[in-house]
């Protein structure tokens, strides 16, 4: 009630803005400003330039992006494979069922992520599943950590579906199979689209798990992004998370945009 009035919607927008500016908006135009400048002049950064930038675009920082690009686009696909394969799983089974699939699937975000990666390490250090000084134990992290999000947003997606659909299709003869993969991953596709950008934009800011697995070959921008500010280059180290955050923008973009198209189907 209290939003419908004009006092109210003004209310909203100032503790909005009250929120929203100083914990998000004011940190990320700080690193803007610092990624095209040259050194601090009192609270603020000072000396514009753009030479950080010619840095981020070439190099050991172009390779950095295209690992992490990679990283996350295969990491996205794999948890959204097996997050949608095991909402649907748990959406036929029990309710006693069902909440042992979803505790299982939401323990890797509820611990953190640094156990996920030492237990990773450990369990793929030894063969005969050796993976640990390759790109894939990197892969495989990330899709433990990301996979939660995505099994939740499609089980959440499949409780709302409507079933008149698909009764409407198994009573015109169509077989399971044809079932799914024509009535009901397409109503699903909108809710799809979205979990894997959730998955892509979590991997690709992953930090605390990748720091202990990534081999010397397989370095993501995270990881040259926490190493420059560790050794106090500050502006590159802003240039590259500008960079980051741009990536994955357009990214997110590209997926918004393929959502949209199927919402309309």
């Amino acid at each position: 009630m209290l939003v419908h009035s004009r006092a109210g919607r003004w209310g909203a927008w100032a503790v909005f803005a009250a929120l929203f500016v100083p914990l998000f908006a004011f940190p990320l135009l700080v690193i803007l400003a610092a990624s095209f400048s040259t050194h601090w002049s009192g609270a603020f950064p000072s000396g514009p330039t753009t030479e950080h930038y010619t840095a981020a675009v070439r190099g050991e920082s172009l390779q950095a992006l295209t690992t992490s690009l990679i990283t996350a686009l295969t990491a996205s696909l794999l948890a959204l494979t097996v997050g949608t394969w095991a909402a649907l799983t748990a959406a036929a089974l029990r309710k006693r069922g069902r909440a042992v699939l979803d505790a299982l699937f939401v323990l890797p975000v509820a611990v953190p992520s640094v156990v996920v990666g030492l237990a990773v390490l450990v369990a793929f250090s030894q063969p005969p599943f050796l993976l640990n000084g390759t790109r894939w134990i990197v892969i495989l992290a990330h899709t433990i950590l990301v996979t939660a999000f995505a099994y939740q947003s499609v089980s959440a997606a499949i409780l709302r579906l409507d079933p008149m659909y698909e009764q409407a299709a198994a009573s015109l003869g169509a077989r399971p199979a044809y079932v799914l993969l024509r009535v009901r991953l397409p109503l699903l596709l909108p809710s799809l689209n979205a979990a894997a950008g959730l998955c892509f934009a979590l991997s690709m800011g992953e930090l605390s798990a990748t720091m202990m697995l990534y081999p010397p070959d397989w370095l993501p921008l995270p990881v040259l992004i926490f190493t420059a500010t560790d050794r106090g280059s500050l502006f590159t180290g802003s240039a590259l998370a500008v960079v980051l955050m741009a990536a994955t923008l357009l990214v997110l973009l590209a997926v918004s945009r393929v959502r949209t198209k199927a919402s309309y189907r």
